[in-house]
């Protein structure tokens, strides 16, 4: 799909070549539980004329779902739903249909252990392996998170620029694998509790991630993977508190 979690989510922007909206449409089935785990999908005829597709076409979206591991043919019995521990939760897409069926705590905690055990690191790896012009990228991508002209949607586009920045920082290409987590927490972060709501939380923002970059350009690793421990921290409090206070008003999530 061309468009990132984020941008789908800020935009509700949708696909549109007859591949990608089948991928997507029956994607979003699956993990809603519309077609649950273990269970047949009907056949191509049926999908065919559900999704208003060619066969081909159909095949094709099938092929994709495969190989985002939420499905499986099987000879004379039919496509199943497989395990949700088969998923691909690495992939933007399938991020994407967990976001539209709509998360839970447990589910926004998971992404935050996931960024504690991947970031942190890549800022310490930052320490020792930016250039000088990515750290004043870095920090110039801090700075302008204290805008106050920020509206929710263009800080969390800031806020995950940044973040990619140090992964890209930190020399590691197995890093940017991480990319479609550390966008999908914070997406979850957007979408429940904006720190836009407030100027003195969007110059609290602006500071925990320059303290990020100042231990990066001081060559602290230490420095550097406790100050992302702290926003990381921070953010995932930030999402457990609203969704505390949503439950109270509308009850579960889920």
């Amino acid at each position: 799909m061309g468009k990132s979690l984020l941008e789908t989510v800020l935009t509700g922007a949708r696909t549109r070549t007859s591949h990608a909206q089948v991928v997507d449409e029956l994607g979003k089935a699956i993990v809603s539980g519309e077609f649950p785990v273990g269970s047949i999908l009907p056949g191509d005829p049926e999908l065919a004329m559900r999704f208003k597709v060619s066969r081909t076409v159909l095949r094709e979206a099938m092929k994709t779902l495969a190989a985002k591991g939420l499905i499986v043919p099987r000879a004379r019995i039919g496509t199943r739903v497989t395990a949700k521990n088969q998923w691909n939760l690495f992939d933007s897409d399938v991020l994407t249909w967990h976001f539209h069926r709509g998360v839970d705590e447990e589910f926004l905690y998971h992404l935050s252990e996931i960024r504690l055990a991947f970031e942190p690191h890549a800022a310490a790896l930052a320490a020792v392996n930016a250039t000088e012009a990515e750290i004043s990228g870095m920090m110039r991508l801090a700075v302008a998170m204290g805008d106050p002209e920020h509206t929710a949607e263009t800080l969390a586009v800031a806020d995950l620029r940044f973040h990619l920045a140090v992964v890209e920082a930190s020399g590691n290409p197995f890093m940017r694998t991480v990319g479609s987590l550390i966008e999908a927490a914070l997406v979850g972060i957007f979408k429940l509790s904006s720190p836009a709501s407030g100027r003195d939380r969007i110059d609290d923002v602006a500071r925990t991630h320059i303290r990020i970059v100042e231990q990066i350009s001081r060559r602290d690793e230490a420095g550097a993977r406790a100050a992302m421990e702290n926003v990381i921290r921070v953010g995932r409090e930030r999402v457990r508190v609203a969704l505390k206070e949503l439950a109270e008003v509308t009850g579960p999530t889920r």
